[in-house]
């Protein structure tokens, strides 16, 4: 859950936690070509969502969290402006759309085709996120899981 931080003023990462996760991105740089992609995909990634509104920031910060713990394998990134995760052949599996980006009431968690979700003939793609709950966060720890597998 997101957490008020006298270090941030709001909802969402503590600069504690921003620092850490910039080490990684300087840990993975030094590993080489594949470690420095995928830092600066968490670099861009970790920028877009401090540029949210306070509560699609808080929202997109619970959504990367949820995500790289649940499939640490997919890679952060982003695409067409949007946090995504990608798998090992570079395709997009998951994104999180902010209700600011096109001014909708909902932020939104898609998932692209090389998603594992299929269910018979018909099943959901995007979801709308207004609040994040236990509840929210189980349902999209399982989605992300499902997704993966």
């Amino acid at each position: 859950m997101a957490t008020k931080s006298a270090q941030t003023g709001s909802d969402g990462f503590s600069a504690a936690e921003r620092a850490a996760m910039k080490e990684r991105a300087a840990e993975l740089r030094a590993e080489g070509r594949k470690g420095a992609k995928k830092a600066d995909g968490l670099e861009a990634l970790l920028d877009r969502i401090a540029q949210m509104a306070p509560e699609d920031r808080a929202l997109a910060e619970r959504v990367h969290v949820a995500v790289t713990e649940a499939a640490p394998a997919l890679v952060p990134k982003t695409w067409y402006g949007m946090p995504a995760y990608a798998n090992a052949d570079d395709k997009v599996v998951i994104f999180f759309q902010d209700s600011g980006k096109f001014n909708y009431r909902y932020s939104t968690l898609g998932f692209q085709d090389t998603a594992n979700l299929d269910d018979g003939d018909l099943w959901p793609v995007a979801y709308a996120l207004r609040k994040w709950t236990p509840a929210v966060e189980q349902k999209v720890i399982a989605l992300v899981k499902a997704a993966v597998a």
